[in-house]
């Protein structure tokens, strides 16, 4: 008994000691070179809850990171989020050196047990870059001109109700292009589906919908948890679909027929259960992105009566020169879309304050005075989007700005919305593709923005009170 009065503090007085040291280290990280300013707040939390507080989305700037480059006076700080150790940085030089470095796409554990932990778009380079060719051979401009401008014209017409001449209707932007856009990827990369198949999917999917940035905590309850059970009722439903069409080779979509034939070439690097993780990662990313964007490029037309008078012309236009009236779009109307281009890199511009350069190196990168260290999280925000020196007025939503420039670049140090460098979004075109055809039909009704609607900058944009448009006119002949 006595001997467990003299050692009990002793445990304790160790345990104490190894908790401090911990702390100590988590506080004051260290690596070869010299670190960007910053803190790494509490342990395990960070700074993750003041980094995810949602703010107005014409303040463009987070309070946030307005706090941390007031403070250090840098455009490069470290700081821990969602559990890891991060670098952020708003130098658009330093983004598009690190877009370019050897290193590997980075993102937070929460995001690779969404994706999988051997999801081919966080693989090694070869790896990625071979996936990458595949999804562009499906989403690429050429596939679009020749095999999915129909497919999205139609689906996009049906939710304005074209052909049943309605004269009032309403909907939900977000929830509209969200259910477009799922509705042509089940049609165009899985081809046919029973529908008991179809309903069961899209139970999957609307557990995605939700904070994709989470701690990494994967136990009931959790956000991670419910991810990790949903994608793998998901990927297990879509395993099965993809045997079935294997072998009776029936009822094909166009990215499936594109990955049966890589699958039977000699050497083939695809097998199974990569095609299933390559569509589920599709489906994921593309109901999430671009249907944020689409609602929040209508709710900038809204605020902008100007804007919204010119998009009329422009489409009326485009309708008025038709022989035949109720044809489908086609792809040189789409290229001849002058000022529809011109509000698309605006909004790509405008709405694009979160990271968009995300690495994790694989070995130190000095960049200046200071160091990246392997293994850390890097975000790259391209703030210069809001600069004065680059933009004039840029807080204001002015398409005009882009006349006589280069509709169609994605791409430089000073306007990077889709990121850069090998992981530059292979999705770009089919997203401002799927832009321009909303806006197209939207343009020729005479429509009202719900005055509640309201949009959020967090990681990715938020519609609190939804994004609801009402049609109050029939388009014109």
């Amino acid at each position: 008994m006595l001997d467990f009065y003299w050692t009990f503090p002793v445990i304790v007085s160790l345990i104490v000691v190894k908790l401090c040291h911990w702390i100590y280290r988590w506080k004051n990280p260290t690596c070869k070179g010299n670190l960007p300013p910053g803190t790494m707040g509490f342990p395990i939390i960070g700074e993750t809850f003041e980094f995810m507080t949602p703010y107005d989305f014409h303040l463009v700037i987070s309070p946030f990171l307005k706090k941390k480059i007031s403070r250090y006076g840098s455009k490069m700080f470290s700081t821990s989020l969602f559990g890891a150790k991060v670098i952020i940085s708003i130098d658009p030089e330093v983004n598009m050196e690190m877009a370019k470095a050897n290193s590997q796409l980075g993102a937070t554990e929460s995001l690779r047990r969404l994706f999988g932990e051997n999801s081919d778009f966080l693989q090694r380079k070869d790896i990625h870059k071979y996936v990458r060719n595949l999804t562009s051979r499906f989403v690429g401009p050429e596939n679009l001109k020749n095999r999915l401008i129909q497919d999205i014209d139609c689906l996009t017409r049906n939710y304005f109700e074209i052909e049943k001449g309605a004269m009032s209707t309403s909907f939900d932007v977000k929830e509209a292009a969200t259910q477009m856009v799922v509705d042509l990827i089940v049609k165009k990369v899985i081809g046919g589906m029973e529908s008991e198949a179809v309903k069961e999917l899209g139970l999957c999917w609307t557990a995605f919908r939700t904070n994709w940035f989470n701690f990494s905590y994967n136990f009931p309850g959790t956000t991670v948890y419910r991810f990790v059970m949903a994608r793998k009722r998901a990927a297990k439903l879509l395993k099965g679909l993809i045997q079935k069409k294997k072998e009776s080779k029936q009822g094909l979509g166009d990215f499936l027929d594109i990955l049966f034939d890589e699958m039977e070439k000699d050497g083939a690097v695809l097998d199974i259960d990569r095609a299933v993780n390559l569509i589920f990662t599709f489906f994921i990313l593309s109901q999430e992105t671009t249907p944020g964007i689409v609602a929040a490029t209508v709710k900038l037309v809204a605020d902008n009566p100007d804007v919204m008078e010119e998009l009329k012309r422009e489409h009326e236009a485009v309708v008025q020169n038709r022989v035949d009236k109720e044809a489908g779009i086609t792809w040189e109307e789409y290229k001849s879309m002058t000022f529809t281009h011109m509000v698309i890199k605006e909004s790509l511009r405008f709405t694009s304050a979160q990271p968009t350069v995300h690495r994790i190196p694989t070995e130190d990168v000095q960049i200046g005075d200071y160091t990246v260290p392997a293994g850390w999280l890097f975000f790259g925000i391209p703030l210069v989007h809001f600069d004065e020196k680059k933009y004039d007025d840029p807080l204001k939503f002015n398409p005009w700005r882009w006349k006589g420039q280069d509709l169609h670049g994605i791409l430089s140090k000073d306007y990077m919305p889709f990121g850069a460098g090998s992981t530059l979004c292979v999705g770009s075109e089919f997203a401002k593709f799927i832009i321009a055809i909303f806006l197209h039909h939207l343009s020729r009704f005479r429509w009202s923005l719900d005055p509640k609607t309201r949009v959020l900058r967090r990681y990715m944009l938020m519609f609190p009170t939804g994004c609801k448009v009402e049609i109050t006119k029939e388009p014109s002949d």
